[in-house]
Protein backbone atom coordinates (compact mmCIF):
# COMPACT_ATOMS: atom_id res chain seq x y z
CA UNK A 1 0.00 0.00 0.00
CA UNK A 2 1.23 3.30 -1.18
CA UNK A 3 1.77 6.16 1.53
CA UNK A 4 2.68 8.56 -1.06
CA UNK A 5 0.56 11.93 -0.35
CA UNK A 6 -1.16 13.64 -2.98
CA UNK A 7 -2.23 17.21 -3.06
CA UNK A 8 -4.13 19.54 -5.32
CA UNK A 9 -6.17 23.18 -6.25
CA UNK A 10 -9.78 23.06 -6.82
CA UNK A 11 -9.42 22.76 -10.41
CA UNK A 12 -8.56 19.00 -9.53
CA UNK A 13 -11.10 19.32 -6.92
CA UNK A 14 -13.65 19.71 -9.96
CA UNK A 15 -12.50 17.07 -12.14
CA UNK A 16 -13.12 14.41 -9.18
CA UNK A 17 -16.74 16.20 -8.24
CA UNK A 18 -19.94 16.96 -9.52
CA UNK A 19 -20.25 19.39 -7.17
CA UNK A 20 -20.47 22.98 -8.43
CA UNK A 21 -20.80 26.95 -7.24
CA UNK A 22 -22.78 27.49 -5.04
CA UNK A 23 -22.43 23.74 -3.18
CA UNK A 24 -19.11 23.11 -4.04
CA UNK A 25 -17.34 23.30 -0.67
CA UNK A 26 -13.91 21.71 -1.30
CA UNK A 27 -11.57 24.25 -2.31
CA UNK A 28 -8.06 22.36 -2.37
CA UNK A 29 -6.85 18.99 -0.84
CA UNK A 30 -4.17 19.81 1.47
CA UNK A 31 -3.27 15.78 1.75
CA UNK A 32 -4.82 12.97 0.11
CA UNK A 33 -3.25 9.10 0.85
CA UNK A 34 -5.40 6.94 -1.48
CA UNK A 35 -7.48 4.07 0.09
CA UNK A 36 -6.53 6.11 3.53
CA UNK A 37 -7.12 9.53 4.12
CA UNK A 38 -7.86 12.92 3.03
CA UNK A 39 -7.00 16.48 4.69
CA UNK A 40 -8.78 18.95 2.50
CA UNK A 41 -9.74 22.25 3.15
CA UNK A 42 -13.02 25.26 2.74
CA UNK A 43 -12.16 28.64 2.84
CA UNK A 44 -15.09 30.38 4.54
CA UNK A 45 -15.98 33.93 3.05
CA UNK A 46 -18.48 36.35 4.57
CA UNK A 47 -19.85 35.93 0.98
CA UNK A 48 -20.79 32.57 1.20
CA UNK A 49 -25.01 32.32 0.08
CA UNK A 50 -26.05 30.51 3.52
CA UNK A 51 -24.24 33.65 5.51
CA UNK A 52 -27.41 36.16 4.53
CA UNK A 53 -29.91 34.04 6.81
CA UNK A 54 -28.08 32.27 9.27
CA UNK A 55 -27.27 34.35 10.87
CA UNK A 56 -27.73 37.83 10.49
CA UNK A 57 -25.38 39.85 12.53
CA UNK A 58 -24.20 36.77 13.54
CA UNK A 59 -22.94 34.61 10.71
CA UNK A 60 -22.40 30.87 11.49
CA UNK A 61 -21.75 28.56 9.04
CA UNK A 62 -24.97 25.60 9.28
CA UNK A 63 -23.60 22.33 11.04
CA UNK A 64 -25.52 20.40 7.92
CA UNK A 65 -22.92 22.23 5.52
CA UNK A 66 -19.52 21.17 7.73
CA UNK A 67 -20.71 17.77 7.08
CA UNK A 68 -21.41 18.06 3.51
CA UNK A 69 -17.97 19.62 3.20
CA UNK A 70 -16.45 16.42 5.20
CA UNK A 71 -19.31 14.60 2.61
CA UNK A 72 -17.60 15.99 -0.72
CA UNK A 73 -13.97 15.18 0.41
CA UNK A 74 -14.58 11.92 1.28
CA UNK A 75 -16.00 11.71 -2.18
CA UNK A 76 -12.60 13.14 -3.61
CA UNK A 77 -10.84 10.34 -1.27
CA UNK A 78 -13.58 7.44 -2.78
CA UNK A 79 -13.17 8.84 -6.38
CA UNK A 80 -8.90 8.77 -6.40
CA UNK A 81 -9.37 5.32 -4.20
CA UNK A 82 -11.74 3.31 -6.37
CA UNK A 83 -10.23 4.55 -10.02
CA UNK A 84 -13.64 6.33 -10.21
CA UNK A 85 -12.67 9.34 -11.94
CA UNK A 86 -14.17 9.87 -15.74
CA UNK A 87 -16.37 6.73 -14.89
CA UNK A 88 -19.74 8.47 -14.79
CA UNK A 89 -20.03 7.43 -11.28
CA UNK A 90 -21.38 9.08 -8.11
CA UNK A 91 -20.75 9.60 -4.59
CA UNK A 92 -24.49 9.54 -2.64
CA UNK A 93 -25.05 9.59 0.93
CA UNK A 94 -26.66 6.58 2.60
CA UNK A 95 -26.52 7.14 6.08
CA UNK A 96 -25.36 10.30 8.52
CA UNK A 97 -24.58 8.91 12.27
CA UNK A 98 -23.31 10.28 15.63
CA UNK A 99 -22.96 13.61 14.31
CA UNK A 100 -21.76 16.56 16.66
CA UNK A 101 -21.13 19.98 16.44
CA UNK A 102 -18.08 21.60 18.89
CA UNK A 103 -17.92 24.75 17.95
CA UNK A 104 -19.07 27.61 15.39
CA UNK A 105 -17.63 28.10 12.14
CA UNK A 106 -17.66 31.81 11.11
CA UNK A 107 -16.76 34.04 8.44
CA UNK A 108 -12.95 34.25 7.29
CA UNK A 109 -11.90 30.88 8.69
CA UNK A 110 -10.04 28.17 6.60
CA UNK A 111 -11.96 24.96 8.03
CA UNK A 112 -9.82 22.02 8.18
CA UNK A 113 -11.87 18.91 6.59
CA UNK A 114 -10.56 15.27 7.22
CA UNK A 115 -11.75 12.17 7.05
CA UNK A 116 -10.84 8.42 6.58
CA UNK A 117 -12.48 5.35 5.68
CA UNK A 118 -13.67 2.80 8.39
CA UNK A 119 -14.43 0.55 5.31
CA UNK A 120 -14.39 0.30 1.75
CA UNK A 121 -15.82 -1.75 -1.22
CA UNK A 122 -16.76 -1.18 -4.44
CA UNK A 123 -20.02 -0.02 -4.15
CA UNK A 124 -20.41 0.99 0.02
CA UNK A 125 -17.96 3.10 1.50
CA UNK A 126 -18.37 4.04 5.51
CA UNK A 127 -16.18 7.13 6.81
CA UNK A 128 -15.38 8.89 9.48
CA UNK A 129 -15.09 12.81 9.54
CA UNK A 130 -13.73 15.72 11.82
CA UNK A 131 -13.99 19.41 10.35
CA UNK A 132 -11.93 21.92 12.67
CA UNK A 133 -10.41 25.57 12.59
CA UNK A 134 -6.71 26.27 14.06
CA UNK A 135 -6.85 23.06 15.36
CA UNK A 136 -10.13 23.55 17.26
CA UNK A 137 -12.73 20.47 16.68
CA UNK A 138 -16.23 21.94 14.80
CA UNK A 139 -17.48 18.83 13.85
CA UNK A 140 -17.96 14.88 13.88
CA UNK A 141 -19.62 12.78 12.24
CA UNK A 142 -19.35 9.20 10.79
CA UNK A 143 -21.31 8.68 7.41
CA UNK A 144 -21.73 5.94 4.58
CA UNK A 145 -22.07 6.51 1.19
CA UNK A 146 -22.90 4.72 -1.95
CA UNK A 147 -21.07 4.23 -5.50
CA UNK A 148 -23.56 4.85 -8.27
CA UNK A 149 -24.79 5.34 -11.70
CA UNK A 150 -25.57 9.55 -12.13
CA UNK A 151 -29.70 9.31 -12.36
CA UNK A 152 -30.96 9.69 -15.85
CA UNK A 153 -32.77 12.70 -16.45
CA UNK A 154 -35.23 14.14 -18.40
CA UNK A 155 -34.12 17.15 -19.40
CA UNK A 156 -35.91 18.54 -22.96
CA UNK A 157 -34.23 17.80 -26.19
Amino acid sequence: MSEEATSFDVVEVLKRLPHRYPLLLVDRVKDLVVDERIHAIKAVSFNEDFFQGHFPGSPIMPGVLQIEALAQAAGVLAVESLGLAGSGKLVYFMAIENAKFRAPVTPGVLLDLKAEFVQKRARVCKFVGEASVEGKVTCEVSFTAMIADAPETDAPE
